[in-house]
Formats: structure tokens, sequence, C-alpha cells
């Protein structure tokens, strides 16, 4: 058994670890241990199995090595790049695609073409519209039909950016420059009409007993990932609150409270789409089944933004899928926080609260390409919600 603040405590979602030294490594300063005297009063989290609208499955695309991020040539065109990047997607996007466009602009282009419409292409082709490129995105599906639309919606830069082997001084240095990028630019997104981005508290919870869903099968050992945030953006990271018995409103013997930030992804994603196309953007319906095919593009310049897609259409087999399943529920308004409880992920999306089974370990759903819903994870999954719910603090 872990201690009551062991490492799946700080699962933000889609499989993610918010460093455990990010707590443990604070001193005693930065550690708020609050007064018990005024308890937390927090509105319950309407949760139960016949709330469920429906069921959502991704691959996200881990590459070992980080994200790709280089520039190739294929036959008269350059193509640059943007793709890999595990369940970091989302959170790295603003700083990726400043470095796929800085790319590029080295090819002294006016007319660049991206390839893919979900996080890493979108934001790739606004950045580009702002130093002055016609841009053009051509891809098969557009959102809420793109994986990237099937994310949990948390800031996580470092989910499964790389393995811990390869997290090299370079690397470092590039991860770094994308997490301070985006970090900033959403900092611009707050506020806007339809919450596109909001900042909620998030409270890992633990009990005395061992944590995790009851009957999850057992996984094998997790690869080792590269944990960055504590390390090199100690700065961006909110400070933790160690609430004690008398504040904690959850039925658990641990509560731990942090600030997060939200994409509230429906209208995040409606947003882009609408600055891309203000500004002159085109998007063209097109599918590739070989990078031979961009040669069909007036384009001379290429972004690839193809994500998982990437391992099909340039045989990338460096590419691993993370399978990540989300439970979709009626939304509930007035809920401002999230939750990690026993290996679960709550995240109170505008859109609708969105639940995911996290597994017992950073292995969970890695290697793993199914598509297809599972309902059973999903009801266990809100269950385990709903029962924590249900014991919350002046509630029956």
């Amino acid at each position: 058994m872990q201690g009551p603040l062991g490492r799946r405590n700080f699962l933000l979602g889609s499989g993610v670890v918010l460093c455990v030294s990010a707590l443990e490594g604070c001193s005693t300063t930065e550690k708020r241990q609050i007064s018990p005297a005024a308890p937390v009063q927090l509105p319950p989290m309407k949760v139960s199995t016949d709330r469920i609208a429906r069921i959502t499955v991704c691959t996200r695309p881990f590459r070992a090595a980080g994200p790709r991020l280089d520039v190739e040539q294929i036959g008269h065109q350059t193509i640059v790049h943007n793709y890999g990047h595990g369940g970091s997607g989302w959170s790295l996007s603003w700083g990726s695609s400043t470095i796929a466009v800085r790319n590029a602009l080295a090819t002294a282009t006016r007319d660049v073409a991206i390839i893919g419409c979900g996080a890493l292409g979108l934001t790739s082709a606004i950045l580009a519209q702002r130093v002055g490129l016609r841009v053009t995105i051509y891809a098969k599906d557009r959102p809420p039909n793109v994986r990237s639309s099937l994310a949990s919606g948390l800031w996580t830069p470092d989910s499964r950016i790389c393995l811990e082997e390869s997290a090299s001084s370079a690397f470092k240095r590039s991860w770094e420059e994308m997490c301070r990028i985006s970090f900033t630019t959403y900092q611009n997104y707050l506020g806007r009409p339809g919450e596109p981005v909001e900042g909620i508290d998030n409270y890992a919870l633990s009990d005395d007993r061992q944590d995790g869903l009851s009957g999850t099968p057992s996984v094998p050992a997790p690869p080792r990932f590269a944990e960055l945030q504590r390390e090199l953006v100690p700065d961006l990271l909110p400070r933790f609150e160690n609430l004690p018995r008398g504040r904690n409103p959850f039925p658990t013997a641990h509560a731990v409270r942090s600030s997060r930030m939200m994409f509230n992804l429906t209208s995040y994603t409606d947003l882009l789409m609408s600055d891309f196309l203000a500004n002159g953007g085109l998007i063209e319906t097109r599918q590739f089944d070989s990078p031979s095919q961009f040669s069909q593009l007036p384009q001379k310049t290429l972004i690839n933004a193809t994500g998982y897609g990437a391992r099909a259409l340039f045989g990338d087999e460096t590419i691993t899928p993370v399978r990540g399943q989300l439970a979709h529920l009626i939304p509930q308004p007035e809920l401002h926080y999230s939750v990690v409880y026993r290996n679960v992920l709550l995240v109170p999306r505008r859109d609708g609260l969105v639940v995911q089974a996290l597994g017992p370990n950073d292995a969970f759903g890695f290697g793993d390409d199914s598509t297809g819903p599972d309902p059973a994870e999903a009801m266990q999954a809100v269950q385990t919600i709903a029962g924590l719910s249900a014991r919350m603090r002046g509630v029956a």
C-alpha cells in the first residue's frame, strides 16, 4: 500500500501524474495547513450511471523519444512534423505549434498547408496566420470528430510526453519552452464567453485502505515516464493545501487541494475554428493514405499535425497507443472542482461531467489500440464517484 498521498492521488487525467515530488519536495512553508475552524463546503457531485449520456474512447499517441518536431523533405515539399504528444497535446499545443511555425517560416513560404484539424493542427494554423501566412487545413475529419475532442480537458503538460531515459537536456529545454508558451497563451483565454478555459480546484483524495477499482485486472509494471513539471516549471505549479479532517468535505482520510486549468473542449474548439475561419483560413476535406499524395497539393510547405494518424500515414511504428475512455454525464453547471479518488478522475466540464478510470498505474491502456467502449469500466468508474458523493458532508 502506498502512503496516503501516493503517486496515483495526483493523477490529473488521461492517465497522467502530477509529480508527487511537487508535494513531497515542498518545504513546510509551501504546504499550508489550513485551520479546521472553517469547513469547506462544496456542492455534491450529481453522478450516477443513469446520467451517462455517452462513452468515448481515444488513442493517445505516445512516443518514447517525445513529440516529433523535425523537418523532412519529401520530393519538392518540406514536411514540418508536429505530432506524438502522448497525453499532452492540448496542454503543449501553443508552444509546440510555435516551434512548428518557426520551422515552416524557415522555408521562406507564404502559403502553408496543415495536415490535421485537431489540437496541434488548429493551433499551428492560427499561429501561421498570425505571422502573415496563407493557411489551408486539409483533414479527413473536423471537430468534434477528431481524437483531440476526446481528451479529458485538463492541463497536463508532461502526460506521457516521453520515457524518463529520453529526457535529455536538449529535450528538457524544448519541453520547457513549449510548456511556458502554452501556459502563457492559455491565460489569454480565461474569462472569455463560453469559458473555453477556466481555473478549477482539484481534490486528490485517498483512504486509509489501498486505492484502486475493485476487480481491476493486474497490469504490467508501468513504463518510467518523464516527470518534468516539478523540475523545470515549479513556478507554474499551484500550491498544495493539506485539508485536515475538520475541513475535508469528503468522507476520506486524506484530501489535498490545488488549482488546475481546465479546457471546455466544445466551446474552446469552436472558438479556435471561428478564429481561423474569420481570418481567411480554408478547410478542405481530404484523406491521405500515403505521404506521396501530398504532391497533389499546391503548397510546398506542410505542417503534419496528424497525431495518432501519423502511425499509419507515415508508418511511424515509434508511436505507441495509450487507450483512454471517458464516460460523459449530464452537465452540472454549479460544479467547479475536479476529483481524483480510488484511481478514478472526474472533470466538471461545461459540456458535461467526464469520468475516467485511470487504472492502478501508468501502464493502464498502454499499448492498447482498441477503440470500442467498455460499458463495465465506465459503470464501475461512475459508481466509485457516486459512492463518494453520496457520503459527502451534509449529504445522506
